[in-house]
């Protein structure tokens, strides 16, 4: 039985799985110079180090730029370390992984580290649904988050979503939108990552003649969701200029089309999303801080793949029903799902939705996208006879075109296409050392498309493999 002083450490599930118990923690930090940081532990886990990007910044010369997490489980704090450079202790005994126990001090570098209770538990609503609109997920991240989404949803204040990419913001955007009072008007996506810095204020808020050579009198992507959702994707990529302008059209709601000097009213519910942290660009002056204000002002963690491993096989399922003919998890290699669940998912569930795509076509592949397995002892298994090899390539050439030949047109070319964009870019960067300049450079495309599309394929650039970056970090 849960004794008292560990439910102060724990997550609990309440009232038969409707409610959540989330102990009031705090994580401290003391620094070689006495000094102090300090950061609330709730739901997300605290990612710890030098970077700017941590969620708790530690300025101690011993600490790596991204040093170890904590979160907060049904099980305890765990504390886990991020192959950092000096390591993770614990009572003087080194850790990659450990439950750390009330009031016990963790070493980091020359740092102490110590997680206290702050007071008293929250209690957080459940959502008995394992589903809001198209997202899924039965475990308690998921349900928690569905359970706010609920309720703000019937709603019309600004949402702003965070989350690494491929976790599925634009999915709960939309289903947002779904479940709103808005939900027959308009809905309207801008992904500001895709559309080029010197038109992304023509985009947002239109042009008239005359503003620019060849503009002509059209509306912006705001007016286009007048008294619907308009979905502002990867706000962390827009303009400090065009941030501006945003911010005048949030707090007025009218748009002035570039180069008119009249104004518009606009009716218009905002969604916003980015995998940066905007409070760290807004310390480095890289966002505007009223703007950030203005978008947070209900503010949602989206988790990653690899903190809802227990989701991974009601979204394979979800994905494999939905191909043409439906499938089962049945039909793929019998150790798909074990993989499936021990790979870190550095492309969130987008990559999932990818990889199942491609295991579809090509079940061989399995091995090659998820990580290496164990090798036959040397000498067991004897090379086939030049023939024999020529044969089982055929025969596995065969197979693959059987396995095409039952999708449908659309869908045997985005496996193909998929599978080979995946190889190219993995060999571009191989080719280029891990530099996404020049690999993006020698491919002819820019090196925010480049990182998109290593994003969407779960590729570490550094190495050009399928590696898992730090957790909270793409």
């Amino acid at each position: 039985m849960t004794s008292e002083r560990d439910a102060s450490f724990t997550l609990t599930s309440l009232d038969e799985g409707r409610s959540l118990r989330l102990p009031n923690l705090r994580v401290t930090v003391t620094l070689p110079d006495r000094n102090t940081v300090t950061a609330p532990l709730g739901l997300a886990p605290l990612v710890l180090g030098k970077s700017a990007e941590c969620d708790l910044v530690v300025t101690d010369p011993k600490v790596s730029r991204v040093h170890c997490e904590i979160r907060l489980t049904e099980q305890g704090v765990l504390l886990k370390d991020i192959q950092s450079r000096n390591g993770t202790f614990i009572r003087d005994v080194r850790v990659v992984e450990a439950f750390l126990s009330p009031g016990v001090p963790a070493t980091v570098g020359d740092s102490t580290l110590v997680v206290q209770p702050s007071g008293g538990a929250a209690v957080l609503p459940l959502s008995m649904r394992g589903s809001f609109g198209d997202a899924v997920g039965e475990g308690l991240a998921m349900r928690a988050l569905f359970a706010r989404l609920e309720r703000v949803a019937k709603t019309d204040e600004t949402i702003l979503l965070l989350g690494e990419s491929g976790t599925g913001k634009e999915v709960l955007a939309r289903s947002i939108h779904q479940e709103s009072r808005r939900a027959h008007h308009p809905y309207v996506v801008v992904d500001c990552g895709a559309i080029l810095s010197s038109t992304i204020e023509a985009e947002l808020f239109g042009t008239v003649p005359g503003a620019a050579t060849g503009a002509v009198n059209r509306a912006g992507f705001f007016e286009a969701a007048h008294q619907g959702t308009i979905f502002i994707d990867e706000i962390g990529e827009l303009p400090l200029e065009a941030q501006q302008k945003l911010l005048r059209v949030i707090e007025a709601r009218t748009v002035r089309r570039v180069g008119s000097p009249q104004e518009r009213a606009i009716d218009v519910r905002i969604v916003a999303a980015t995998h940066r942290n905007l409070k760290a660009m807004v310390a480095e002056g890289k966002f505007r801080q009223d703007l950030y204000f203005r978008l947070s002002v209900l503010e949602l963690q989206v988790p990653p793949l690899r903190e809802r491993r227990e989701d991974i096989p009601l979204l394979a399922e979800r994905f494999l029903s939905s191909r043409h003919p439906p499938l089962k998890a049945s039909d793929l290699p019998p150790e798909t799902l074990p993989m499936l669940m021990g790979y870190d998912w550095p492309g969130n569930v987008r990559e999932l939705r990818n990889v199942i795509a491609r295991l579809v076509v090509f079940p061989e592949l399995l091995h090659e996208i998820l990580g290496p397995t164990a090798s036959p002892t040397p000498g067991s298994i004897s090379a086939p006879p030049p023939r024999a090899a020529e044969a089982a390539t055929a025969d596995a050439e065969d197979s693959k075109l059987g396995r095409l030949l039952e999708l449908s047109l659309p869908e045997a070319r985005e496996a193909v296409l998929a599978e080979l964009e995946r190889k190219y870019a993995t060999a571009k960067l191989r080719k280029y050392d891990g530099n996404i300049s020049r690999a993006a450079e020698s491919m002819g495309v820019s090196r925010q498309l480049l990182h998109r599309l290593l994003d969407r394929h779960g590729i570490r650039a550094k190495e050009g493999t399928h590696e898992s970056p730090a957790p909270g970090r793409t």
